[in-house]
């Protein structure tokens, strides 16, 4: 193997496995670093599997709530080890996926750690123990995030869990508490409860979901609660205790009490991989714990990029997918640059959410003049023909100029309708642009189209309040 090459990449995750492949689209000679499998968190750890269990969860619910619609099966039956090794199988079929890609693209891999010995030289220790010095013309670094700990609450993989654990199910829990009500807890808290769990989650904040619009986020947290999902805000966890593999939590909040679990799971966030890699040592310059870049994912030293969640918030694979492709494409001498006016967010719980753009309390600070559309899935007949009322659209609109600011979704198939979201408001489209838009009927995406046309008083399935704002002459 060489040891000079155009590129060193360091970390195999969404970010930096797109960076490796799209180099070595354009050309370049690539070299991709992985301390653990290629696919990073989101393959093996999160969006993946935990896509998996939440579809596995879908099903049992499907198969309880069929039986108002006159269809009668037994109580389902978990088979963990089954279930485990089919979730496996997809996860390796997937990092497996990867690596055919990296051969296609001529992209080298080396399982190991990489630690930065200047802006072009990186130091690799092999899993395999030996260790070497490679050298590039330039460097990403694309080492992604991990889950915060908190103190106190030594995580040991058994009672007590960070999100890493929590999808490779040992056993399932008849009890757990979560704390932390953003997307991560929120998504276990719908997996748990699917799989038959009493679940409880403590936030600490006042509201779920950090910076969700906040009629979304309260209409998402009491769904949340109708089904089950025991949920207590401006609420922490003070100390944990483990006796008799049981553990015991002092709840302080709207809890005032110690109540006991079979497990409790840390989903307080995640933070940047930055420490032990060279970046301090090399002078690359950090901001809030992130690496600090510009448009197109530089550093301030010449030669280092970074990407993903290393290089800032939002901690989204996409976000991550995006950056690396850019990086990439810098790197190769073409004019790209990371300035998304739109980062979708989606939440599969169930139903799930999913938002683009400003919410309405951001679109308000920002100084524009709003206005809002909303339309509930009570009034949509495709969410009816699958025994659906809960869920809304909401857009937040520009009253002045009538573009799109944003659009804010709770419903089936929200991750998938969320796109519309998106490209409206990369093209600067306008709210009567989707409302003239003509969407297929019955779907779960003419709410989207019913919520424009209300806010021009022209809404089929609602009754219209008085019209907002007179249409944009044509």
């Amino acid at each position: 193997m060489a040891t000079t090459y155009d590129v060193i990449v360091i970390g195999g995750g969404p970010g930096g496995y797109s960076a490796a492949i799209r180099l070595g689209q354009l050309g370049k000679h690539v070299l991709c670093v992985e301390q653990e499998r290629l696919g990073g968190v989101c393959l093996n750890w999160g969006c993946m599997p935990t896509k998996a269990l939440l579809h596995i969860g879908e099903v049992i619910n499907s198969a309880r709530e069929v039986k108002e619609m006159g269809v009668d099966f037994p109580e389902p039956k978990i088979n963990l080890a089954s279930l485990n090794k089919w979730k496996s199988k997809m996860v390796d079929d997937l990092v497996n996926g990867i690596g055919t890609l990296f051969k296609a693209n001529k992209v080298e891999s080396i399982s190991g750690t990489a630690e930065l010995v200047d802006a072009t030289s990186v130091r690799v220790k092999k899993n395999s123990g030996s260790a070497e010095t490679l050298s590039a013309k330039d460097v990403i670094v694309a080492t992604g995030s991990e889950p915060v700990s908190l103190p106190g609450f030594d995580r040991n993989g058994r009672t007590i869990l960070n999100s890493d654990d929590s999808v490779s199910l040992a056993d399932l829990p008849k009890s757990i508490l979560i704390l932390g009500a953003g997307v991560i807890g929120l998504e276990f808290a719908t997996i748990y409860k699917r799989l038959g769990a009493e679940v409880t989650v403590v936030e600490l904040a006042d509201r779920a979901l950090g910076d969700t619009d906040v009629e979304i986020s309260t209409l998402m947290l009491r769904i949340l609660k109708k089904q089950g999902i025991n949920i207590s805000l401006k609420t922490k966890a003070t100390s944990v205790s483990v006796k008799g593999g049981k553990v015991s939590a002092v709840l302080e909040g709207e809890i005032n009490e110690t109540r006991e679990y079979d497990k409790v799971l840390v989903a307080v966030g995640r933070r940047a991989r930055t420490s032990g890699i060279g970046l301090e040592k090399i002078g690359a310059k950090l901001e809030r714990g992130y690496v600090a870049v510009d448009a197109q994912r530089r550093t301030n030293v010449p030669h280092l990029f970074a990407i993903g969640d290393c290089a800032g918030a939002p901690l989204l694979a996409h976000k991550a997918m995006r950056e690396g492709v850019v990086a990439a494409e810098v790197i190769a001498g073409q004019a790209s640059a990371y300035d998304p006016m739109a980062v979708p967010n989606c939440v599969y719980t169930d139903p799930q959410l999913a938002t683009a753009g400003l919410s309405e309390e951001q679109a308000k600070a920002a100084g524009y003049d709003v206005f809002v559309g909303r339309f509930r899935l009570a009034a949509l007949g495709r969410a009816r023909t699958v025994g659906i009322s809960d869920g809304m659209v909401k857009i937040v609109g520009d009253k002045k100029t009538d573009f799109v600011l944003g659009v804010h979704i709770i419903s089936p198939q929200a991750e998938s309708m969320v796109a519309e979201a998106v490209l409206a408001i990369e093209m600067g489209a306008t709210v009567e642009d989707i409302g003239l838009t003509m969407h297929p009927h019955p779907t779960f995406s003419e709410s989207i189209m019913e919520a424009a046309e209300f806010m021009h008083g022209r809404a089929i399935h609602i009754v219209n309040t008085p019209i907002a704002l007179t249409p944009v002459a044509r």
